[in-house]
C-alpha cells in the first residue's frame, strides 16, 4: 500500500530540507505532520516524523535557553509573488539596479563595498509585485556569514556581472565559487532531485550590467562564452535604462508562477490583486494558497479562463492557467 504523499506535503518537506534554524525546521515538521496521510502504509513515516518533531522541539528549547553568540544575522520576510536575491562581486551595480527596479533607496556610490547589509524593495510587473533583495558583495575571500542562508531561502537569484570592467567576469566566477564552498550552487535550472540534502541549487539569471560603457559589447561576448551554457543571460544598462523593462519581465518569468484571481459566489472577481501559484498548480493547491484550511474544507470550484467554459465546475485536481478566475466553495 503506497503512502501517496500530497504535493503540499512534498513542498513542506522541501522547505524542511532548506531550513536554516531549529525553529524553521520545527515549523516545517509541524506542517508535514498535519499533511501526512494517516493510514497503515504511512505508519513508519509517522514514527519518523514524531522522532524528528521531538528532536526539533528539544533543539529549539536549547537555543532559547542558550542563544548563540556571534555574527550579525539578517532575515527578510518574503513578500509579493516571490523573493529574488541579487548577488555578485564588488561595484557591479547591484544597488543601482535595485533603485531602478524598485522604490528602495540603498546607498549608491562608485566604489566597492558600499553595501554593508541587505536592502529590499518591491518591483512592479503588470499587476503583481516581486521582492528584490540587494546584498553585500562576494569575493574569493569575503562572504557575509548570513548570505548563504539568504540565497537558500530565496525563490531565485540574480547574478550581476560588471561589463564596465575587464575583471567583471572573473569577479562573478569568484562569487560563484565562494558560494559553492558553502554548498550553495548557482545554477540555471535546479535538478529535480539531489543526492546530497545539504546541497542547495539556486535558480539563477545572469544580469550583465553597464552595457552602455566603452568595450562592454566585447565583454558581453566573453560573458556569453564563459557563462552561456550555465545561465540564461540578460544584458542591460541600469544607469540609462537600456534593457530595463525586458529585465523586469525576465525576473518575473524566473519565478515560474501564474496569476489566479479569486471570486466570491455572487460577486464580481477581484482583478486587482491576484494570488500567485507555481505553474502547474491545481485547484486544491490554489485553495491552500488562499487559506490553509480551505484545502481541507474545499467542496467544489468554478472556473473562468483557459480551456473551460465560463463558470464551469471542475475537480480539485484541475490544473490552472495564468489569469484564471476561480470561485471556491468551501464548507
Amino acid at each position: 500500500m503506497a503512502v501517496n504523499l500530497t504535493p503540499q506535503y512534498l513542498e513542506a518537506e522541501a522547505e524542511y530540507k532548506r531550513a536554516q534554524s531549529a525553529e524553521e525546521r520545527l515549523e516545517c515538521l509541524k506542517r508535514m505532520w498535519t499533511l501526512v496521510p494517516k493510514h497503515k502504509a504511512s505508519e513508519k513515516l509517522q514514527a519518523e516524523l514524531k522522532t524528528k518533531l521531538s528532536a526539533a522541539r528539544e533543539e529549539v528549547e536549547k537555543e532559547r535557553k542558550s542563544p548563540k553568540k556571534g555574527g550579525v544575522s539578517h532575515k527578510i520576510p518574503k513578500q509579493g509573488a516571490g523573493q529574488i536575491v541579487l548577488v555578485g562581486g564588488p561595484n557591479g551595480g547591484k544597488s543601482r539596479l535595485l533603485t531602478r527596479l524598485t522604490r528602495a533607496t540603498p546607498e549608491v556610490a562608485p566604489y566597492p563595498f558600499t553595501t554593508r547589509e541587505p536592502h529590499a524593495g518591491m518591483m512592479d510587473w503588470e499587476d503583481v509585485r516581486v521582492q528584490l533583495v540587494d546584498t553585500p558583495p562576494i569575493t574569493a575571500d569575503y562572504l557575509e556569514g548570513y548570505l548563504s542562508s539568504m540565497v537558500r531561502a530565496a525563490d531565485a537569484v540574480l547574478l550581476v556581472v560588471d561589463l564596465g570592467d575587464d575583471d567583471g567576469p572573473l569577479a562573478a566566477e569568484a562569487a560563484i565559487e565562494r558560494l559553492a564552498q558553502v554548498k550553495t550552487h548557482l545554477v540555471g535550472e535546479p535538478p529535480a532531485e539531489s543526492d546530497d540534502p545539504t546541497l542547495h541549487h539556486a535558480k539563477t539569471l545572469l544580469v550583465a550590467n553597464k552595457l552602455d560603457l566603452p568595450d562592454a559589447a566585447e565583454r558581453l561576448e566573453l560573458v556569453r562564452e564563459l557563462f552561456g551554457s550555465r545561465y540564461p543571460i540578460q544584458a542591460l544598462d541600469a544607469e540609462s535604462g537600456n534593457g530595463l523593462e525586458a529585465l523586469r519581465t525576465a525576473i518575473y518569468n524566473l519565478l515560474d508562477v501564474i496569476r489566479v484571481y479569486s471570486k466570491r459566489p455572487g460577486k464580481p472577481p477581484d482583478m486587482t490583486s491576484p494570488f500567485t501559484c507555481k505553474s502547474g498548480s491545481n485547484v486544491l493547491q490554489f485553495a491552500e494558497t488562499v487559506h490553509r484550511d480551505f484545502a481541507e474544507t474545499l467542496k467544489s470550484a468554478r472556473i473562468w479562463g483557459t480551456g473551460v467554459f465560463d463558470g464551469q465546475t471542475v475537480t480539485r485536481d484541475h490544473v490552472l492557467h495564468d489569469k484564471d478566475v476561480v470561485e471556491l466553495h468551501v464548507g
